[in-house]
């Protein structure tokens, strides 16, 4: 089991650099210079002069070859420093340490809403003897998953905030300014899990054991239920672990249009700024979130399925 885990936590030390990696990259293609851009936000007389923007490119070790550019952030970042923000100067894990608490709130009341009712229409499509009513379920996930994120957060705006004054819209704060982003940004999350389980329970609800079960006197409610949502959960687990990453991805739309402040909102900023250590810093923090979440999914497994805990014993012998 040691080995094993020592083979996840070297694969999540890759995907953590590879995402280091990419991003730096990427960052670096972009078109513009982010210190033209930040010294034309701050000055008041005009655009700046070709001294001024090499005087501060200098400063920032901008004016260094790529290599060795990347080279001293991956250093840093093994050190645990983040960089300084372009724009603001700030050191960017002070600024991910503001942001981060207000979006893992969100991301986990959305998680928390994503499973509940994923695994809610996932059941009831597989439930009951009404074949029309089963279908009708399971096209649901499609409709939502083809709802665009952006659209759903205004129209929950319009009907909840604006014609109904039930929920606060714009950066609202507690518990009450949740519910609308949350929803918001469960409900991508709401269809996969719904489409996946869905799926899997029907595969194994035609199990031999299942007939087994049933002529025992079991009912239909308590089979899918006990027995056969226990052995369908694993490929919905694997698309939890997923959507974390979805989840992240969505917090920048969803705290953009609901002017909530947080790590989506921030990397938008920094990308429209082109402040480069902030959107690199978010990718580190998000893709440390991504494989600790899927570290633990995998540790998971062998408590779902028991064949699985032999499987890694023969490994581990190996």
């Amino acid at each position: 089991m040691s080995s094993y885990v020592g083979r996840r936590l070297a694969q999540a030390a890759f995907v953590v650099w590879a995402a280091f990696t990419v991003t730096f990259i990427a960052l670096r293609l972009l078109p513009g210079d982010p210190v033209a851009l930040m010294l034309s936000k701050r000055s008041t007389g005009g655009a700046p002069t070709p001294q001024e923007i090499s005087t501060v490119r200098a400063e920032l070790g901008f004016d260094r070859p790529v290599v060795v550019q990347y080279f001293s952030a991956l250093g840093d970042l093994l050190q645990g420093d983040l960089g300084r923000s372009i724009q603001s100067g700030q050191a960017v894990s002070g600024t991910i340490a503001k942001s981060l608490p207000m979006t893992l709130e969100l991301g986990a009341i959305a998680l928390v809403l994503a499973l509940a009712g994923g695994v809610t229409l996932a059941l009831a499509a597989n439930l009951g003897t009404s074949a029309v009513r089963r279908q009708i379920m399971r096209s649901v996930p499609s409709i939502i998953i083809s709802l665009p994120s952006f659209w759903v957060g205004l129209l929950l705006i319009q009907v909840f905030s604006l014609h109904w004054r039930i929920f606060p819209s714009l950066n609202a704060t507690g518990l009450r300014g949740l519910v609308l982003p949350a929803i918001t940004l469960a409900l991508p999350g709401i269809a996969l899990i719904a489409q996946v389980l869905g799926k899997s329970l029907y595969s194994t609800m035609q199990e031999p054991y299942v007939d087994t079960i049933r002529a025992s006197g079991a009912g239909p409610s308590r089979i899918l239920i006990v027995h056969g949502l226990r052995n369908a959960a694993i490929p919905a687990v694997t698309v939890t672990g997923l959507l974390v990453g979805n989840l992240i991805g969505g917090a920048v739309v969803v705290e953009t249009v609901f002017s909530r402040p947080g790590m989506g909102r921030d990397i938008g900023f920094a990308v429209t700024n082109q402040d480069l250590p902030v959107v690199q810093g978010i990718v580190v923090v998000a893709s440390l979130a991504f494989v600790a979440v899927n570290l633990a999914v995998d540790l998971l497994y062998p408590v779902l399925d028991p064949r699985m805990r032999s499987t890694s014993r023969l490994v581990a012998a190996r």
